[in-house]
């Protein structure tokens, strides 16, 4: 196999040279991005026989939801967090604005490891209560919401730096995790670096706010190049795909890491998906309307709450009641305590198996290929739906879901057992640990075909 470093440092260092074009792409992105945002949301909603080609709504619609997302998520398990540092439109702009801001420093309470976890769950549900993939006015409010927030922050705190993206971002967390996947990354070399050779060119503005000496792998690395041939220590390579995360430890990993991609990533977004089609949440609905109904709780099946509040389309025969509202908070939440909880018992019972009860979260770890997966199949939904509405049949569809699915089985079980193998001496101890690892994947493999096959 040919060795792409030599290209690929040429391709980080030509990344560094040429920083103003990068610059000059993400504003490209982001006239493209607050276009397909702003304008569909000042225009009439779609009819029933409106079509992709000829309503920018719903082009809007499978651009973003159809296109846009899933394929920034593959493209961060395919090369690291350069959507990030390339073209993120709110990450360039709130490193723009906070050249012109406050410049506070980052207080303490923003510095809160929980943060991405929490924005990820909080936004997760209300896109859900307001049907932001369904409408261009719940994407403005949240997606907008978002940007907006992105550029306060970058007016307060830190100049020319992305305090939003460091630490607040709804996305940051799960792009981190997933990025432990990519083949290539930003390899610093630290003793290279503190012999400081030449050529000692100024130090780079690592806008993401990282300690690039002490950087090792692409969790949070932003991918944008400034930092490439620094000290002739920092250079774009390849790597395996397990590397990170076979040779992540339990003093390397944060709680909240393995808390986001459990009960998160994996729990919730299952959820989130899948309550549209659920027998479970319509038998949730029917019980308790039955029992307002008893006991005159009459209001909560009414639909007036305003649309940016739950989904109020009356036009369209959409609109949720209270009682719908309350169901999608209760099965997601749900869904990301029972799946979240059942899974950390069971590294937690791997680990204690395998006679270090201190390694779960490096085992919890090895279902990110599981999380990722999960995350796109529920996304490209979207897109299959809209094409079939165009009349496309898609027939290979669901032997491409399976396949996907059964990829990601096979890849968090090989990373298990690698992890297994690497810290487990005994086969008697590895044995029993590996056995709860196939129960995880087989559990989270048995909750996407329910929603794909099994309802």
């Amino acid at each position: 196999m040919p060795d792409l470093n030599p290209w690929l440092q040429r391709l980080g260092d030509g990344m560094r040279r040429h920083g103003s074009v990068i610059r000059a792409v993400q504003w490209a992105v982001m006239l493209f991005y607050a276009v397909l945002l702003v304008v569909p949301a000042m225009l009439p909603l779609p009819t029933s026989q409106a079509r992709l080609l000829d309503n920018l709504t719903l082009l809007a619609q499978f651009l973003f939801w159809g296109i846009w997302w899933p394929f920034v998520l593959l493209s961060i398990v395919l090369f690291g967090r350069l959507w990030c540092g390339v073209l993120c439109p709110e990450g360039a702009l709130s490193e723009w604005a906070s050249q012109y801001g406050k410049g506070l420093g980052v207080p303490r309470g923003v510095r809160w490891a929980g943060w991405p976890t929490l924005a990820f769950c909080l936004t997760t549900v209300y896109g859900q209560l307001i049907s932001v993939y369904d409408y261009a006015q719940a994407a403005l409010l949240i997606l907008g919401g978002s940007t907006v927030a992105a550029v306060i922050v970058g007016l307060l705190f830190a100049r020319g730096k992305r305090v939003w993206c460091r630490y607040l971002c709804p996305v940051s967390g799960v792009f981190a995790l997933l990025a432990r996947l990519a083949p290539v990354h930003f390899q610093v070399d630290e003793q290279r670096w503190l012999e400081n050779p030449a050529p000692r060119r100024p130090p780079p503005n690592c806008a993401p706010l990282l300690d690039i000496r002490r950087l090792r792998g692409a969790t949070d690395c932003h991918a944008c190049g400034r930092c490439s041939g620094q000290r002739d220590a920092v250079r774009l390579i390849a790597r395996s795909s397990n590397a990170e995360i076979l040779q992540t430890t339990a003093n390397t990993l944060s709680p909240w890491e393995a808390r986001l991609l459990l009960f998160g990533v994996i729990g919730l977004a299952m959820g989130a998906f899948q309550w549209t089609v659920s027998p479970w949440f319509i038998d949730l609905k029917q019980s308790l309307a039955q029992w307002l109904v008893g006991h005159d709780g009459l209001w909560a099946l009414l639909d007036n709450a305003p649309w940016w509040l739950l989904t109020h389309y009356p036009q369209l025969n959409d609109s949720f009641s209270w009682l719908d509202g309350f169901c999608i908070v209760a099965y997601l939440g749900l869904s990301a305590l029972v799946m979240g909880t059942s899974l950390l018992l069971l590294m937690r019972l791997a680990a204690w198996l395998s006679g270090d009860a201190t390694d779960y979260r490096p085992l919890a770890l090895t279902l990110t290929p599981l999380g990722g997966a999960g995350l796109f199949l529920g996304l490209s939904a979207t897109t299959v739906k809209l094409l079939r509405y165009e009349g496309l049949l898609l027939e290979w569809v669901p032997a491409a879901r399976a396949a996907l699915l059964a990829a990601a089985i096979a890849w968090s079980l090989w990373l298990g057992w690698k992890r297994l193998q690497a810290t487990v001496a005994s086969p008697s101890r590895r044995l029993p640990a590996m056995a709860c690892l196939v129960l995880a994947s087989g559990l989270v493999g048995y909750g996407w075909w329910l929603q794909f096959w099994g309802w």
